[in-house]
């Protein structure tokens, strides 16, 4: 009896632990993009400097779906040709991951950088 409880316990731990974890990193993105973080995508529409990633991310989804204005490097995605999904993606980089080092270059710098898009968040690398 006391080999099943404590089976039990290793099972229920093992679970308890995997799965928050799995459900961040678990399956592969919906879709993934590559795109260069250049200097009009830091800028809003109306023309105010932009100061951190996330907003930049999103410029550079609205310039290339929106208004057309495309880095020769910038590829297609399907998710964020949708203003809604455009206005989702701060948070959804807020519930995935960047590094601060990506962060910097991103803000400083005109850097390339790829995007994994999940269900509810994006992780982003700069390449």
């Amino acid at each position: 009896m006391r080999s099943i409880v404590s089976a039990l316990l290793v099972s229920s731990a093992v679970l308890f632990v995997s799965g928050p974890l799995s459900a961040q990193t678990a399956g592969d993105p919906i879709e993934s993009y590559c795109a260069t973080m250049g200097h009009r995508d830091h800028f809003a529409s109306d023309g105010y400097p932009l100061d951190n990633a996330a907003a930049i991310i999103r410029q550079d989804r609205a310039n290339f779906h929106a208004f057309r204005k495309r880095d020769p490097s910038d590829e297609n995605d399907s998710i964020f040709s949708s203003k809604a999904n455009r206005a989702a993606l701060e948070g959804w980089l807020r519930a995935g991951s960047i590094d601060a080092d990506a962060e910097d270059a991103i803000v400083n710098g005109t850097p390339d950088v790829c995007v994994d898009i999940y269900e509810d968040y994006i992780n982003v690398v700069v390449l």
